[in-house]
């Protein structure tokens, strides 16, 4: 009865996580579209350069607490409560650390407008203090539907905000603006829905014992963070603000697939993989699940991303964003291992080994770092190419820790998703040719579109993919075999 109840939680928190990334960056993608034909590529980069920097704040604000009363097995209002304080003193100091080096940063980049800008965003701070831990209290109870309600309401709200100051003629502020409601509301709403208040209590003891096993989770978060936005960062000082605006567009539609699923999956698999965390083989049974399906639904996505590609920027940004195009499609290649990433570091976790995980993340940003070394002074569009190349590699990094703590090696993870992979790149390979045969940007994605889903769909059920028949049976349609 104990499983069938956390198999029911797991699948009604996929579900609603789900609901809730696709919900909330389906929203968020719309808006950014209509900033995009409001904007120039110049405008958009300047805000999501300056969006790293409150990114990298938010590691230290939201990373560690959160997972730790996420992964610990019985919490009081001590330690909620503790985690709440020490989250919001460091969103205080990161705070005054933006503010007074906001011209610093404005000078290097050579962008006066950083400096207003920046520190009216570093406010979303403390925003992110409080949504951490009513993040963290939702994720324990598995009551996803309160953040699917609350992330939408917000993603409207400031969705409303940014489009109509950029209708203005508000420029850099309107997509600032945007972001700093999104934040605003997203609080406000969850502060409505979740009952947890912060109260007059701090446990030294229990700040101790959150800190033990969240200060490597933060520093994996944070050498995560730190290191998937260095190409902006780099990208905005190497070249100028107008290619960041082209990479961040190029990163914008895969990272939307990827993280909606990859999300979902890592909020919900947490606690469900820390509920079993002393039966390794129903872990290792919860992560195969995980993987083998979330591939399914990841790769051809991503495959199908790179066929259309060309038509949809067209149609979407304009031709004026086309530059991205490339871009778009070695990022989608970087994304599609996603999947194996979260499975295997989740568990891991779970598992209450993070000091592997802070290791894993060390030895993956080493080999990414000498890769972009090596890439700068060849060029954007190879040092796009090399993330991916890495981001492949980590898969087997990621992986090899599982292989003692589940008897789950990467040899075994790749034979599970191959079939997955292989009907694909069939799929994507047919979608690529259909723009040969048809005239017409709107005419050709539709159809582009039509036919990878027939196609994959068909592949799937012809051979018998376990994923399909697994969705198949959880959606009521058919039986597992």
């Amino acid at each position: 009865m104990y499983e069938e109840n956390i198999k029911n939680k797991v699948l009604s928190g996929l579900f609603w996580k789900v609901m809730e990334n696709g919900g909330t960056q389906g929203i968020q993608f719309l808006v950014s579209i209509l900033l995009a034909r409001l904007l120039t590529p110049a405008e958009s980069g300047e805000v999501m350069l300056i969006m790293i920097f409150i990114t990298i704040g938010n590691v230290f604000v939201q990373s560690g607490f959160n997972t730790s009363l996420i992964q610990k097995q019985k919490v009081d209002e001590e330690d909620y409560s503790s985690a709440f304080y020490i989250s919001a003193g460091i969103a205080a100091a990161l705070y005054l650390i933006l503010f007074f080096s906001a011209p610093a940063i404005a000078s290097f980049y050579g962008q006066p407008l950083f400096r207003p800008v920046l520190r009216t965003l570093a406010v979303t701070l403390f925003f992110g203090a409080v949504t951490s831990v009513q993040s963290a209290a939702i994720a324990r109870t598995m009551e996803f539907r309160k953040l699917c309600i609350a992330s939408i309401v917000a993603a409207l709200g400031s969705g409303v905000i940014g489009v109509t100051m950029a209708f203005l003629g508000y420029g850099v502020w309107a997509l600032a603006m945007q972001q700093f409601f999104y934040s605003f509301f997203l609080m406000a709403a969850l502060s409505v829905l979740v009952k947890w208040r912060p109260r007059l209590l701090f446990s030294v003891e229990k700040a101790k014992e959150l800190f033990s096993y969240g200060w490597k989770i933060l520093c994996s978060g944070l050498i995560d963070t730190v290191f998937t936005n260095v190409y902006g960062l780099v990208i905005g000082k190497v070249y100028n603000s107008a290619m960041m605006g082209q990479y961040s567009r190029g990163n914008q539609f895969p990272s939307l697939i990827a993280n909606n699923l990859g999300a979902a999956i890592q909020s919900v698999m947490l606690p469900a993989f820390s509920a079993f965390q002393d039966d390794r083989e129903r872990v290792k049974g919860m992560v195969r699940r995980s993987i083998v399906t979330s591939s399914y639904l990841v790769f051809p996505m991503m495959a199908g991303l790179m066929a259309v590609a060309e038509p949809m920027v067209k149609l979407l940004l304009t031709d004026q964003y086309l530059p991205c195009v490339p871009m778009l499609r070695l990022l989608c290649i970087a994304y599609a291992t996603w999947p194996l990433h979260v499975a295997n570091l989740q568990a891991i976790n779970a598992l209450g080994r993070s000091e592997i995980f802070l290791k894993l993340e060390i030895i993956k940003k080493a080999v990414s770092v000498v890769a972009l070394i090596i890439s700068i002074p060849l060029g954007i569009y190879t040092m796009v190419a090399l993330r991916a190349v890495t981001d492949f590699i980590c898969t087997f990094i990621n992986a090899h820790p599982n292989k003692k703590l589940l008897n789950y090696s990467f040899y075994e993870q790749w034979k599970d998703v191959m079939p997955s992979l292989i009907i694909s790149a069939v799929m994507g390979l047919v979608v690529y040719g259909v723009q040969y045969l048809i005239e017409g940007t709107l005419l050709t994605l539709v159809v582009q579109i039509l036919v990878g889903v027939v196609v994959y769909a068909g592949l799937s059920w012809l051979f018998r993919l376990e994923a399909f028949l697994y969705l198949c049976k959880t959606a009521g349609i058919g039986k597992e075999s």
